[in-house]
């Protein structure tokens, strides 16, 4: 007989969803379908019949299980994976853009450890980047990604499992996970992801009668008797693993006998049924008493077990041991690890509890001892995976204290291998195992500490912060020193009062004479602090603050402080000083390169970026730091670069560029759950919207920006400053742009292009509120010098000079604010057309050339209310206004400027045909007379003879009607 079916039987239902799921992903459609099911209910082989119609489809194969022994580091299934893909597929890295160097966390040789510890570190990144990998494997016929064993998984690997359900939707990758029906994270994951309607999962349930003998007849060739269906159906309950390992011990027993082509039962069926109901069971113990104890100690280390330990343990030689391995009757539990080399494995997890099944208490522990001593002597220092597998033997072995360290070791290694999640699991156990050794168990708390913090649980280290204070044999220094990555934690989660508290606590441990490296890294987060409290003189203390650290920190050396600190000086002098504001910032970058950390150097060259585009409208090393940031795969900082671009584009009044890179950046901040990115971006659209002069989009922008849970106080400068402001002027609303900028003028902060500096000034000249004294405050301000700001200055210095009767001082600074405002298109017709109102009025300069030019811009952006006060203004002056009518764009740029009219140009058009007046009149729907006024016209404009030379002129810029 066949040990197993040959047919996938009575899964034809769940093996269509799986095929249907394959075909979607082939062209475009991914999703996730999750197996559960108890043991030897065929998740596996369900699994392997996908794989194999992927395979034969020509689908890109990533295949990996979890296992709770063997390689146990964090993302083990997902690493496991994509090394086989890697072995049969070439993937370019540099396709993978910036999280090519991120997948180093699982790929070996594709990552630089100097970028850990930056955005690297992310999970949902880190998920991202494997996203990606599936969809560059799958671009031409598609991915299957296979994780089977799921319910042993790594929170670390859940956690990516989890990102890749949500987001599968759009990409061409399939992922099967098999998952045990037991009380596990991952089939909560699964059950959970289904309700929301992210993936598909299938209840594995034991076959129905009909479809175990079918599973028989397959195994058998033939239809199996009557009473050995009976006997098959007690016994195994429906469960295909243990009908077939039944139907084998039958045959192996002589109680299904074969003559010719039948099957005949031998045995007695009220003798057997309970016998056969654990056909594991007698399996072993049919075995040899030497190979009973080679099982015995491989089942004590795991379902899957290496050669080396097991020889050691049972003192065998490789010939011996191979041999009891290689028996054929081992061979029906245990066989060769498929991707592992000199490791087997059971067959299943029942065959392995089937050989741990004949062992009492007393002879697991002793077993777990001697494999564990075996451990010890083949991995000396426990490298890798090692340390957590010796620490469970040493846990079934009785001895917790020992247990205890090595769990605590394997957190710790754990926590810096990125692995937060699981160091905390590990950490909790350790701490529990080392009760009676308070001062290890203080160590380990420390490092718990810092796992949640890595972690993201900022409310449970809160907690434990309480639980530390209760150990001891912690210095205060140490302690101090938690409570400072706790502040920086809630600091960065937005918890302000718990991160002062932690601040506080921090002070205190330290006393009243602190070493003043301890300090730095107090400080800094303080002075972060500071800069987010109501009371008068606040940037100043985080000024001093943030200075001292910065002393500090360079002299100890402490690199990462020092570049947190000059970085936020950056930000805090520049409202008093824009050139030590860059000074600060070239510091930064200058101690991350020296120092060798890349993630600072990065968000140095982000904020030098921006010091560019605010002094000289430059955007070139913010597309530096951007793609750096993409070499190293530092992906937030790079997003947020892409956001500092986003601005400055709007700035230079390209929205479309601007919404072309915030939808771009948008879809993948939302799906990393950058939550700060994600708001900044949603912020832009409210200033692109507002710059466009469309009121219903800025305000629909908004209420998004704060359905995502934006603070519209906090970002009042820029919501009513830089957005409300320039909508209400795009609106010939001059009053309520005025009331916006005051309303934010007052406003303490380090935002700069909030109007303050500027544009206040020019709404409150050309009011008539401010006077030259006003004015000369303000311009002798530091910020002011900033280009964005200058413009608006400069325009204010035109318009007061023109009404103090200096026209040519008042043109001369309309020329300078031309210059400072090339960059920034849309507020360099906006000026023009502010100014050209005063100089008209005061009788000065070239308004009318100045209007025209604001009208043709609006006009061309479609904002009417500009455009219309522009021709307004040039009708009051007795200029010529341009012609507006519907296909004026249509008439040639020369024609246009010599003031040819539609209907003009529409008779000119008839021309060509050397047509008369009378033929003319008819096609137009106009009289003769009406005609012939259109000629005498176009020969004045175009200053042609005649008509037979205006025919000729318009045969080269009329097409002939």
């Amino acid at each position: 007989m066949r040990h197993g079916s040959a047919a996938l039987t009575g899964r034809e239902r769940e093996l269509r969803v799986l095929e249907d799921a394959l075909a979607d992903a082939r062209i475009g459609r991914g999703g996730a379908v999750f197996l559960i099911g108890e043991p030897g209910i065929g998740k596996s082989r369900l699994a392997a019949a996908a794989t194999e119609s992927a395979y034969a489809a020509g689908m890109a194969l990533m295949r990996g299980r979890a296992s709770v022994i063997g390689p146990a580091t964090p993302f083990r299934p997902l690493t496991e994976a994509i090394l086989y893909l890697l072995r049969v597929n070439t993937i370019d890295q540099a396709e993978l853009g910036p999280f090519g160097p991120i997948l180093g966390r699982v790929v070996p040789g594709w990552g630089n450890a100097a970028t850990w510890g930056g955005d690297g570190d992310s999970l949902v990144v880190l998920a991202e980047g494997i996203l990606r990998l599936t969809g560059l494997a799958g671009r031409d016929d598609g991915c299957l990604l296979a994780l089977d064993d799921l319910h042993d998984a790594d929170a670390e690997t859940l956690a990516v499992l989890e990102y890749l359900v949500d987001n599968l939707d759009l990409w061409p990758t399939l992922l099967i996970g098999g998952i045990r029906d037991h009380e596990s994270t991952a089939a909560t994951l699964a059950r959970t992801a289904a309700q929301r309607g992210r993936c598909t999962v299938i209840e594995l349930d034991r076959l129905p009668h009909d479809d175990l003998r079918r599973l028989a007849m397959s195994c058998l060739d033939s239809e199996l008797p009557a009473e050995a269906l009976r006997l098959l159906w007690a016994g195994s309950a429906g469960n295909p693993f243990m009908a077939e390992e039944m139907l084998k011990v039958m045959v192996d027993d002589g109680t299904l006998t074969r003559t010719g082509g039948t099957w005949t039962f031998t045995g007695d069926p009220t003798a057997t049924s309970a016998g056969l109901a654990r056909p594991l069971a007698r399996r072993v113990a049919n075995l040899g008493q030497r190979t009973r104890d080679v099982l015995a100690v491989a089942a004590t280390f795991g379902s899957r077990f290496p050669l080396a330990v097991v020889r050691l343990a049972t003192g065998l030689s490789d010939h011996v041991l191979l041999s009891l391995l290689q028996d054929d009757l081992a061979g029906q539990l245990v066989a060769p690890d498929e991707q592992t080399a000199d490791w087997y494995t059971f067959h299943h997890q029942l065959s392995r509890d089937a050989v741990l099944a004949q062992l009492d208490r007393e002879e697991q522990a002793r077993l777990a001892g001697r494999v564990a001593d075996a451990v010890d002597t083949v991995h000396p220092g426990h490298p890798g995976e090692w340390c957590e597998v010796v620490a469970r033997l040493r846990l079934d072995a009785g001895d917790r204290e020992t247990a205890g360290r090595l769990f605590a070791e394997a957190g710790r290694r754990a926590l810096t291998a990125g692995g937060a999640t699981s160091a905390v699991s590990l950490l909790d156990r350790a701490f529990e195992l080392l009760a009676g050794d308070q001062q290890t168990r203080a160590s380990v708390l420390e490092q718990l500490l810092l796992a949640l913090v890595e972690a993201g649980q900022v409310e449970r280290a809160l907690t434990s912060m309480r639980i530390l204070d209760q150990v001891g044999d912690l210095s205060a220094k140490r302690r101090a020193n938690l409570h400072t990555q706790v502040a920086w934690a809630a600091a960065v989660a937005g918890r302000g009062e718990e991160a002062l508290s932690q601040v506080a606590a921090a002070r205190g441990l330290l006393g009243p004479s602190p070493d003043a490296a301890d300090l730095a890294q107090v400080d800094v987060v303080a002075a972060h602090l500071a800069l987010d409290q109501a009371g008068v003189g606040q940037f100043d203390h985080a000024e001093r603050t943030a200075r001292q650290a910065a002393a500090v920190a360079e002299s100890v050396p402490l690199p990462a402080v020092a570049c947190q600190a000059w970085q936020l000086l950056g930000a805090i002098v520049r409202h008093r000083d824009p050139a030590e504001a860059t000074r600060c910032l070239e510091r930064a970058n200058s101690l991350a390169i020296q120092y060798g950390l890349p993630i600072w150097e990065i968000h140095a060259l982000i904020r030098l970026g921006n010091d560019d585009a605010l002094r000289t409208g430059d955007i070139r090393r913010l597309e530096q730091a951007r793609d750096k940031a993409g070499q190293v795969g530092a992906v937030t900082a790079g997003y947020q670069a892409e956001s500092s671009i986003a601005l400055q584009l709007i700035l230079r009044g390209d929205c479309a560029g601007a919404r072309a890179v915030i939808d771009r950046v948008l879809g993948s901040t939302v799906r990393l759950r950058l939550m700060e990115t994600t708001r900044y971006l949603l912020l832009l659209r409210v200033v692109c919207a507002a710059h466009e002069g469309d009121e219903s989009a800025m305000t629909v922008a908004l209420a998004e920006f704060e359905r995502w849970g934006g603070n519209p106080t906090l970002h009042a400068p820029r919501i009513h400053g830089l957005a409300g402001a320039f909508r209400a002027l795009l609106a010939e609303n001059r009053s309520l742009a005025s009331s916006l900028v005051a309303s934010v003028s007052t406003l303490d902060g380090v935002y700069y292009l909030s109007g303050r500096h500027g544009l206040a000034l020019l709404l409150t000249v050309l009011s008539g509120e401010a006077d030259r004294t006003e004015h000369a405050a303000v311009a002798a301000d530091p910020a002011s010098a900033l280009r964005w700001d200058r413009q608006f200055v400069l325009f204010a210095d035109a318009v007061l000079s023109g009404r103090e009767g200096n026209g040519p001082a008042a043109t001369e600074a309309v020329t300078q604010a031309l210059a400072v405002a090339e960059p920034f298109t849309m507020t360099r017709h906006l000026g023009l057309r502010l100014v050209g109102q005063a100089a008209l009025e005061d009788g000065w300069g070239e308004p009318a050339a100045w209007l025209r030019a604001a009208e043709s811009y609006f006009h061309g952006r479609g904002i009417r209310p500009v455009a219309d006060a522009c021709r307004a203004l040039l009708r009051k002056a007795g200029a010529k206004v341009p012609q507006r009518r519907s296909g004026v764009d249509g008439i040639p740029p020369e024609l246009r400027s010599a003031g040819v009219t539609v209907r003009e140009y529409e008779v000119l058009g008839l021309l060509v045909g050397r047509l008369g007046n009378q033929e003319i009149a008819a096609k137009l729907h106009v009289s003769p007379r009406t005609v012939e006024r259109h000629v005498c016209n176009l020969m004045t404009k175009t200053g042609l003879p005649n008509r037979i030379a205006l025919g000729q002129f318009a045969a080269d810029f009329v097409p002939a009607r």
